[in-house]
């Protein structure tokens, strides 16, 4: 009887707040997302090409250096070739907004939100990047900042 009652407790425990984040082979269905420049990305473009999302904050040195190294990506690749999405963890959308202002960044950025905290899971650290192919499927995960190198690398991705 302890040992049922034990285990009923844990699967609500676990149904409730997931304590695993997502790792590579997961399938993750992203939902129809606005960016706070406006733009949205629905399901075509996600089965269209790969995504790549990065969960990230304004206030993390971390993320400052790699999301330089995003925005340089972006400028090697063509337009439209991959979906590369920031997810901001920052509370106040203006500071997100005065942030990309100031660096000039022409990244997207969606802010994050509780359905999009469950879906990715407990992150135990930031930035924590994801590419996602046209399946819905992760096929790459990086936690902490990745160097110039691999950040660059991710153009493999586009077509």
């Amino acid at each position: 009887m302890f040992l049922r009652k034990l285990f009923l407790l844990l699967c609500f425990l676990t149904a409730s707040h997931p304590a695993i984040a997502l790792e590579v082979g997961d399938e993750l269905k992203l939902p129809e997302l606005k960016t706070i420049q406006g733009k949205v990305f629905t399901q075509v473009d996600y089965s269209k090409r790969f995504t790549i999302v990065q969960i990230w904050a304004t206030t993390c040195p971390f993320c400052r250096f790699q999301n330089k190294n995003l925005d340089e990506l972006l400028k090697k690749i063509e337009p439209k070739q991959v979906n590369l999405i920031l997810l901001s963890v920052d509370k106040n959308t203006k500071v997100v907004e005065d942030y990309l202002e100031k660096n000039q960044y022409r990244f997207d950025v969606v802010m994050m939100t509780p359905d999009l905290a469950k879906r990715f899971g407990k992150r135990r650290w930031i930035p924590e990047l994801y590419v996602i192919d046209p399946k819905g499927k992760i096929i790459q995960k990086d936690m902490g900042q990745m160097i110039d190198l691999d950040v660059y690398d991710l153009a493999r991705f586009a077509r």
